[in-house]
């Protein structure tokens, strides 16, 4: 695996450091720390500043690789994601106030857009990564992402939850609630939803990690924040998908975007694959008739 770590040499730009080397050391990955100057003039300073963090890095017995550039941080970034294919690209996110649509940095949302890979955004001060929990959204285009999350947590040995929010649904549903409710029936049912999780879920064992499933009902992104705030999770997962056409970038729904305003732990923003629109349509035919 290779990873690229993103600094401006400020210390706003440590947690992202931090966070990239609790990964980088258990996955063995080929790391690059990308000091990024918007100015020529800042250049030597950052370079002095990127020496120290990579010494930082070097004593927890991580391989770094130093690059220096000036420019415009988001093209830097896509220029070096795009001359070397790295798996993961850790960026850090700094706090501009609670208005508007983008409570961080432009930048922050700008890079996890534009790059090809996966994007960690590094927020709080978690000192361990050892419980993740990934808003699935239960569909297949997720898997993509389940599969990357695996791979990350049995590195670090940490435990995942696979998280399923459904808005509240009419009194006349009821007993679809309570279908929901009770995971293990949800799982072996041969409804969409089930299917999808279960198979995540054992997708996620097979990798040894240890997986549960949670459902919650409600207002999906205060859910979510109420289940990070009762599990103590150490990372957040949720997704971005490829847009359509011949320009490659990457569409951030609402959801995401809240999620990164508003955590206070890391957040994975991992890329989801296509969805099947047709595989998913013809379960749809087979449940409306009785899975027949």
């Amino acid at each position: 695996m290779k990873i690229l770590i993103c600094s401006d040499g400020t210390p706003s730009t440590e947690t992202a450091i931090r966070l990239g080397g609790l990964l980088a050391g258990p996955l063995k990955a080929g790391t690059t720390l990308l000091g990024i100057a918007e100015t020529e003039q800042d250049e030597q300073p950052l370079r002095d500043a990127i020496h120290t963090q990579a010494q930082s890095l070097r004593e927890r017995g991580i391989s770094v690789e130093i690059v220096v550039h000036s420019g415009e941080p988001v093209h830097q970034i896509l220029d070096q994601t795009s001359k070397s294919n790295y798996d993961l690209v850790v960026i850090g996110a700094r706090w501009t106030g609670a208005v508007g649509e983008y409570w961080r940095s432009k930048k922050t949302y700008e890079v996890i857009k534009t790059v090809r890979p996966p994007v960690l955004v590094a927020m709080g001060e978690r000192k361990q990564l050892k419980r993740f929990v990934i808003c699935t959204g239960g569909k297949e285009f997720i898997e993509q992402a389940v599969q990357f999350t695996g791979r990350l947590a049995a590195a670090v040995g940490a435990s995942v939850t696979l998280l399923h929010v459904m808005a509240e649904p009419p009194a006349m549903y009821a007993d679809l609630v309570q279908l929901e409710e009770d995971v293990n029936q949800l799982l072996e049912s041969k409804s969409e939803l089930g299917t999808n999780l279960r198979r995540q879920k054992r997708e996620l064992e097979r990798l040894g990690v240890s997986a549960e499933v949670r459902l919650r009902h409600g207002i999906v992104v205060d859910e979510v924040f109420a289940e990070v705030s009762a599990g103590d999770y150490d990372l957040i997962v949720t997704g971005t998908s490829q847009a359509r056409g011949l320009l490659r970038h990457y569409i951030m729904g609402d959801l995401t975007r809240s999620i990164l305003n508003r955590a206070n732990v890391p957040v994975l923003v991992a890329r989801a694959g296509p969805p099947k629109p047709v595989q998913t349509l013809w379960r749809a035919v087979r449940e409306m008739f009785g899975g027949r």
